[in-house]
């Protein structure tokens, strides 16, 4: 079964920064995707970041990038966020989310995909 665990998040003012990790279990970490996406009320999930487990490789929505770092522990089996320059536009309640590949981040493709409980991100002006 798969588990994902999310830390991390609270208040901010703008411009500060904050670190979301995530903690994976219950699956194969390699051959797989984790990463976030975000959600504010009344909107449509956003995809905000990924990582590859097998290469690193990873995903960043071009709003974002440049300000929102993710990087892995493989042997911890996390994934850390982290956010710099937040904004008040940045809050939202942020979901780590493993998938086996990257599709889900790039095409909001949502099949087969397991999310954590979520984490709030508030940023006041």
């Amino acid at each position: 079964q798969v588990q994902l665990e999310e830390s991390g998040g609270g208040s901010v003012q703008a411009g500060g920064s904050l670190r979301l990790s995530c903690v994976a279990s219950g699956y194969t970490y390699e051959n797989n995707w984790l990463g976030w996406f975000r959600q504010v009320p009344g909107k449509a999930r956003e995809a905000v970041a990924a990582i590859s487990a097998n290469d690193g490789s990873t995903y960043y929505a071009d709003s974002l990038r440049g300000r929102f770092t993710i990087s892995q522990e493989i042997a911890a089996r996390t994934v850390h966020l982290e956010m710099s320059n937040l904004q008040p536009e940045d809050t939202a309640v942020y979901y780590c989310a493993q998938g086996a590949h990257a599709r889900a981040w790039r095409e909001n493709y949502y099949r087969g995909v397991f999310w954590g409980q979520g984490t709030q991100v508030t940023v006041s002006s």
